[in-house]
């Protein structure tokens, strides 16, 4: 399907519009008899599919919300709450099975069955309205979605409110349960190794491999002191690059081995799950956001910009679909006008703009989960029926579960009930009360492992997101957030009349040993703990209710929890880091609580290289004394410089320098003098640190999407340098930390490529002090015959080069550079690349056998090229240690990307990675996804009138 673009210039030259060949004359109105609707309403499309929804009431507005979603994205809702609830089997088949037990013993489908049972009456209204309007879709549909043919299905299971409850805690989870499994398995095999090596266990986790402290110190709120006052609540010093020195860590008490092997047990059982994917990622996860904001005072309008992009999985159809909400409830002074991206399956703008205010979100990564040790009584089939918790028994509630499966064999609707899985499988779900409610998820005898979550209660996420929708001050926003429960997300906010504001939001519990001023047991709480009450490890009872608050324990206070309103720096910015500095000195756990006891929100180790990128560069503009335009914001953008190698690129420019001059070490000044080491020395020094593809077919910031140019030779030559570098780093880690590492026989227990290169740039920060040497004693540079420490590292560093450059030409890069020595054929491009795919793949998959014009690089090259890399703003991160042609593509990136000016009315624009549609042949199937590529937005229309301007078809929808 060819699209024809037609640029515009709106507001300041910022956007462009598309539209679609054939749509740009409006259709013929249709009108339709909606059963459960209270007043006629309608939903009216733009010539980008995008729907504007008029209702006289928030029901009628949910109602048209849901059959708008279901029109559009109906396979992707029901796949979802499935993947969420645990029936997916009875979808896509026996190959969800597996992961269908796991997630229903996790048990988001019974948190968001209490929930339903908790919200208001009027809420249980809004939600079924929505429902019901998912449901008239279904039912007066022609057909389901192409996806329901290749799975024998002729008929989908209707909607229900819980359902919607499930999509938005799916997301949730997603964005915060994180699991103490792989930390515990690692800092027990790292335990072991160190014992057996003579070494120190807690150095080599904490200060040598597994740092808390941040790859580079930049912070959202500088200064802010929990359970400070408002006025207080952050300094107005910008962060600056002091280095900051590490608090020593407390001695960490042995992991039993029976911990360890109920954890590898259970880490076997999920691995593999799309779900959980993030929970074994942890640090490594994909899965980020960029904010900030600018105000009015460093402006050139003289009003505030606000700048978001979170960051998910970028498959098809997008997370993300844009919706335009009216309605004219008298219930409120004002009516609802409220626009941006919904999650299809759940009411409510989850992101976006009203007619006075602007917000966004990033992930928070505040630590609501704990694993638990659990003492267990059996009964005499071997089941447990009781924890033990300071002596006592406590019952354990019994969950039967049944499993059903699509046979995918050929006859419709096979859907059958799988009887063959036994008790201890899945059969039976263990629940612990004092857990949250949590399950038991593995067991050894008379041990198991429990899981408590702030996620498994009643909580209410989508009525903070009703109230956001119709918040029109600071005050009302921030009342909003208490009703944001679990999902810890940071918000930033802006206003037309010149406010701007962070606030992090979700509810923090708080341990009991943490509240007595002590790691109890030894046992930080990023590590499974103990569950018999005896090292104190539990969640504190509730004693000081927050409002609104849901979960049942006690939890940080309001003004403990990250915010600021105005701050006199003029800006604010998060992008998934430290947010005040607690982890700077590499110990979370070393601020106190106002009041006593430790102030904790989480184990550290946070992103921070795209924030550091982000505060510089808004630094560097306020410095400039030139007024900030959006155009500056969306520059920021699509930055794609790497902030990693602007930070290590002087210590290998001066390993050169030393080791080309006579009386260098002679192996150094070896590698020195090799000319292709040279060549990519001098490219490397002449690198802004942006990563281009250099490529004709690839996508890049700036280029016509419709007609890809020829790179210009600055492009080619930072796409080269680019590729150095990128492989460069990969050999540094295995040069230093990996050779380290396997030296003592944690070969096998590498950790993972973001806390490697922490560990590499703070041992080359410090090598003054520690000569390459952790403060556990291991070794990081090792090089034989090196006469001192100093030539070691220059040694290894340019070793490094030459490897990487020596892998580039070797046959695991054949179909990329087919065996070329020549530098400047290393286009990243042709390493760095993306396919946008379908949980059913094949023709569903952008590249695909579809019609849609997008092809891969080669046969043995899939996907699109694009620019970016790790942890650059324009985020296109891959696997650091990537060795082979293919080993460099990504899948996670900007679900959307906004930029709002703050003028009356707001001027914005957005865009999201595929089209309003997920029904392969649509022509809004992918319908932005190529000016998502090229670093483009389209106008956000943010009045109704505005977007109703732009009306190509409407449905009218009468009771």
């Amino acid at each position: 399907m060819s699209l024809t673009t037609l640029r515009r210039s709106i507001g300041r030259g910022m956007f462009t519009s598309c539209v679609l060949l054939g749509l740009s004359a409006p259709l013929a109105a249709q009108t339709l008899i909606a059963p459960g609707m209270i007043a006629p309403g309608s939903i009216s499309y733009n010539a980008e599919g995008v729907p504007t929804i008029s209702a006289a009431n928030d029901n009628d507005a949910a109602y048209l919300q849901g059959y708008a979603h279901a029109r559009d994205r109906f396979y992707q809702m029901d796949f979802t709450r499935r993947a969420v609830s645990g029936t997916l089997a009875e979808l896509v088949g026996p190959s969800a099975l597996a992961n269908d037990i796991q997630t229903r013993t996790l048990g988001l489908r019974r948190s968001a069955e209490r929930t339903w049972s908790a919200l208001s009456d009027d809420m249980r209204g809004w939600m079924l309205a929505y429902s019901n309007g998912v449901n008239y879709w279904l039912t007066t549909a022609l057909a389901l979605p192409p996806e329901y043919g290749a799975l024998d299905l002729t008929r989908a299971t209707p909607w229900t409110p819980v359902d919607s409850i499930v999509v938005g805690k799916g997301l949730a989870f997603q964005l915060s349960f994180d699991l103490d499994i792989d930390p515990t398995i690692r800092l027990g095999t790292y335990q072991a190794a160190a014992s057996a090596a003579g070494l120190n266990a807690t150095a080599l986790y904490f200060n040598d491999i597994f740092r808390a402290a941040p790859f580079d110190n930049r912070v959202s709120v500088p200064g802010f002191r929990p359970a400070a006052s408002e006025a207080t609540a952050a300094s107005d010093a910008m962060v600056g690059d002091d280095p900051i020195g590490d608090d020593p860590i407390p001695e960490v008490a042995p992991v039993d081995p029976q911990v360890v092997e109920m954890a590898q047990q259970y880490r076997d059982a999920i691995q593999g799950n799309p779900l959980l994917e993030r929970a074994l990622e942890g640090r490594d996860s994909p899965i980020g956001s960029n904010e900030w904001v600018v105000s009015g005072s460093r402006t050139a309008s003289g009003k505030p910009i606000l700048s978001n992009d979170p960051h998910l999985s970028l498959g098809l159809a997008p997370v993300f679909t844009e919706q335009h909400v009216y309605s004219a409830d008298t219930r409120f002074p004002q009516p609802m006008d409220v626009t941006g991206v919904t999650v299809p399956g759940a009411p409510g703008v989850i992101q976006g703009c009203n007619q006075t205010m602007c917000w966004g979100t990033t992930t928070n990564s505040l630590d609501v989960t704990d694993v638990f040790n659990e003492r267990l009584r059996l009964n005499s089939y071997g089941l447990p029926y009781a924890i033990v918790h300071d002596g006592v028994d406590e019952p354990i509630q019994w969950i039967f579960q049944n499993y059903y499966v699509n046979q995918l064999n050929g006859t419709p609707n096979n859907v059958v009930r799988n009887n063959t899985i036994g008790y201890t499988n899945g059969g039976v779900t263990l629940i612990v009360p004092r857990r949250n409610n949590g399950p038991i998820l593995s067991l050894n005898g008379t041990s198991g492992l429990s899981v408590a979550y702030t996620g498994w209660g009643a909580t209410k996420e989508l009525e903070s997101f009703r109230r956001i929708n119709r918040a029109g001050t600071v005050t009302q926003f921030r009342e909003a957030l208490t009703y944001f429960d679990f999902g810890s997300q940071n918000f930033v906010y802006s206003d037309t009349a010149g406010n701007i504001a962070y606030f992090t939001s979700g509810e923090a519990p708080v341990r009991t040993d943490l509240q007595a001023g002590m790691v109890g047991g030894g046992t930080p709480p990023t590590f499974i703990r103990d569950g018999t009450g005896a090292a104190k490890h539990d969640w504190l009872p509730v004693a000081n209710p927050q409002p609104n608050q849901a979960t049942p324990y006690e939890i940080l206070r309001a003004n403990e929890m990250p915010f600021v309103v105005n701050p006199a720096s003029g800006y604010i910015a998060n992008a998934n880091n430290d947010p005040i500095g607690f982890s700077l000195t590499n110990n979370a756990l070393a601020m106190a609580r106002a009041g006593g006891g430790i102030y904790y929100l989480d184990g550290g180790g946070s992103s921070s290289l795209r924030m550091g990128r982000i505060d510089r560069e808004l630094q560097r503009l306020i410095a400039s004394g030139n007024p900030i335009t959006p155009n500056d914001m969306a520059a920021l953008q699509a930055n794609t410089q790497s902030l990693d190698a602007e930070l290590l690129m002087p210590y290998l420019l001066g390993a050169y320098d030393r080791s080309i001059v006579s009386g260098a070490w002679a192996d150094a000044r070896a590698l020195a003098m090799d000319p292709k080491v040279a060549e990519a020395i001098s490219r490397l020094r002449a690198w802004n640190f942006s990563s281009p593809t250099g490529i004709q077919q690839g996508y890049d910031v700036g280029d016509d999407p419709n007609a890809l140019g020829m790179p210009s030779q600055q492009e080619i030559d930072r796409s080269v340098a680019a590729t150095v570098y990128a492989t460069f780093r990969a050999a540094a880690l295995r040069n230093t930390i990996d050779a380290a590492v396997t030296r003592i026989g944690l070969g096998n227990s590498l950790p993972g490529a973001g806390d490697g290169l922490k560990a590499l740039k703070y041992q080359l920060d410090n090598y003054a002090m520690l000569q390459g040497k952790g403060t556990s004693g291991i070794d990081f540079f090792v090089a034989t015959g090196a006469p001192n420490p100093n030539a070691a590292r220059d040694f290894l560093l340019l070793k490094s080069v030459k490897d990487g450059l020596d892998r580039l030409a070797s046959a695991d890069f054949n179909a990329a550079f087919a065996g070329s020595t020549n530098l400047a054929d290393y286009r990243w491009g042709r390493l760095h690349r993306i396919t946008f795919t379908h949980s059913l793949g094949g023709p569903f998959n952008v590249p695909g056998a579809n019609p849609y014009p997008f092809q891969n690089l080669a046969s043995n090259l899939p996907g699109l090229a694009r620019d970016g890399g790790y942890e650059t703003v324009n985020v296109a991160a891959h696997n650091l240690r990537a060795n082979s042609a293919n080993a460099f593509m990504f899948g996670g990136g900007s679900a959307r990307r906004f930029v709002g000016e703050m003028s009356n009315p707001v001027l914005a624009g957005q865009i999201i990675p595929g089209g309003p549609s997920g029904v392969l042949g649509s022509p809004f199937y992918v319908s932005q996804l190529s000016r998502w590529l090229t670093g483009q937005y389209k106008r956000l229309p943010i009045s109704r009138g505005e977007a109703l301007l732009f009306t190509v078809t409407t449905i009218n929808f009468t009771p």
